[in-house]
């Protein structure tokens, strides 16, 4: 696990960009989820009568899908029986993402609640090719042509089987899989694909329906923007709007000096490269603000709105925003070379900690489901488990790209700017691209998947609600929208000071997990 006092030092001489934001949330979420932990404990007494859930690896193939393939992998997964009625207790399934997960993953979030309730046996997954469960040569383009959701869901399916002949699982041992952003995804599909395997799935804040151009994702960071529930404004998003203006009219005067120093750019800004970059960077203030609004302490809308509302101009309020969010990162600069992005994407060396850069976006681009663009526009939520301050992966990627109209940022964040990446890193042309899209709402039903006792739960100011199923499929596809909460928002630990609508969600989760384990014991 990665160490809690660690992260900063090194990541704060480097330059400001969205993958270093990226890297502050995950550290959040593990810490969160090590007070969420021992404070169910009763930290710090109840430390000494801590026994550490198992840490295993699970030796995998490479290709589930040819088996004249020989190369193999090892799996990282964790076990934790402390709450586990034997023989015949239930079992739930963490689904990791993309990111490195710990054994917080079976120790802290409402499915471990959920688990202590049910006494349920809690295993978690790490999802291929993220933390330690990857090859050395992993991240060359040869090797990470075996990272897929599919490949995920075989990864699945076998410990499955693991996991059922370790313990002499049986039918009566009924299986219920949780995730959020991808891999709530990948609980929904996995209910899909392998209804005999998994009775039931939560899916939250699950981007079910691929899309190349995700003009929607901007749409609802702009309505949100303008929510006086979180503490948005009309007056707020036209600040906004106008701020982006202005950053527009001074690059198209090619007074770009004055930006470079207002905004604290690491290097020169070259046109015209450079120039989506700068806006993407700030673009991805306010998206981050919105996915997580409220999650983290430097995700606060009302804050953000306060401030560019408060300046003497809207200029001069983008400025202060974009400082004040410098300071919670604790960056000097803001890196907006494009080169630099390549540079970094290249790269094929590991990290067993933290978020995986490079193979999200290979997924994202020609794999998964969608075509990403930064940080928030470019990887989960993340995130994209991405644990979102519980247990919720970084969050997913689509493009999320300002051509639409509605799109309060600036119309340099376009859809080409990012099909070109994907051919620059990864030789994956834009037709490859869009075929992928279809595919992948081809094979898995977008948001009409047709399946049984799945949960899909969001956030109203979640823009990744906009992929997502908010209606009811049928009896027991359900849907549920929580009003004023973020991305995977019910997925943390519940908390006295959770607001009333997210409260109740909670309750209607686990009212239906209840009733879908009875029904299961009912029909054995």
């Amino acid at each position: 696990m990665q160490d809690l006092a660690s992260w900063g030092k090194d990541d704060s001489e480097k330059a400001w960009n969205q993958r270093q934001i990226r890297k502050k949330i995950h550290h959040l979420r593990e810490v969160q989820n090590f007070k969420s932990f021992y404070s169910r404990l009763g930290f710090p007494k109840g430390a000494a009568f801590y026994v550490r859930p198992e840490e295993g690896y699970l030796t995998q193939p490479l290709d589930h899908f040819n088996r004249r393939n020989n190369g193999t992998y090892k799996q990282r997964y964790w076990i934790n029986e402390e709450f586990w009625k034997r023989p015949d207790g239930p079992v739930f399934l963490f689904i990791g993402g993309e990111s490195a997960e710990s054994e917080f993953s079976v120790l802290a979030g409402e499915h471990v609640e959920l688990a202590q309730k049910h006494q349920a046996l809690l295993v978690s997954l790490e999802h291929r090719y993220y933390g330690a469960s990857i090859n050395q040569d992993g991240l060359t383009l040869e090797a990470i042509r075996f990272l897929s959701s599919q490949q995920a869901l075989a990864d699945l399916a076998s410990f499955h089987l693991f996991i059922s002949q370790k313990y002499n699982l049986t039918r009566e041992n009924t299986w219920i899989c949780f995730g959020g952003s991808y891999p709530g995804s990948l609980s929904a599909w996995f209910r899909i694909k392998f209804p005999h395997l998994v009775y039931a799935a939560v899916a939250s804040s699950a981007p079910v329906r691929a899309k190349l151009d995700f003009t929607d994702y901007n749409k609802v960071v702009a309505q949100s923007l303008s929510d006086p529930v979180i503490g948005g404004s009309t007056k707020c998003l036209d600040k906004v709007r106008e701020s982006f203006q202005a950053v527009d009219s001074i690059l198209h005067s090619g007074n770009v000096s004055k930006l470079e120093k207002d905004f604290y750019s690491c290097l020169p800004l070259r046109a015209p490269e450079d120039y989506g970059e700068f806006v993407s960077n700030l673009a991805d203030i306010f998206m981050g603000a919105v996915q997580y609004n409220m999650e983290t302490p430097g995700s606060d809308v009302r804050k953000i709105c306060d401030r560019i509302v408060g300046a003497e101009s809207a200029y001069e309020g983008l400025r202060i925003v974009n400082s004040m969010y410098m300071d919670y990162i604790g960056l000097k600069c803001v890196e907006n070379s494009h080169e630099k992005t390549l540079s970094d994407l290249r790269n094929t060396q590991l990290n067993p900690v933290g978020v995986g850069e490079r193979q999200w976006y290979y997924q994202t681009v020609h794999r998964v489901w969608l075509l990403t663009d930064r940080y928030f526009q470019r990887s989960i939520f993340f995130l994209a488990m991405l644990f979102l301050l519980s247990l919720i992966p970084p969050l997913p990627s689509a493009d999320q790209t300002c051509e639409d109209g509605s799109c309060p940022f600036s119309p340099l964040i376009t859809l080409k700017s990012q099909l070109d990446l994907c051919t620059e890193i990864f030789q994956i042309h834009a037709e490859s691209v869009r075929k992928s899209v279809e595919f992948t709402n081809e094979f898995y039903g977008a948001d009409h998947p047709k399946s049984s006792r799945i949960i899909f739960v969001n956030g109203d100011i979640d823009p990744w609600h906009a992929l997502s199923v908010l209606k009811n499929q049928s009896r027991s596809e359900i849907a549920i929208f929580i009003n004023g909460t973020a991305h995977c928002a019910n997925m943390g630990s519940s908390r006295p000071t959770d607001p009333p609508a997210l409260q109740k969600a909670r309750e209607e989760i686990a009212s239906k997990i209840g009733e879908w384990l009875h029904n299961a014991r009912m029909t054995e």
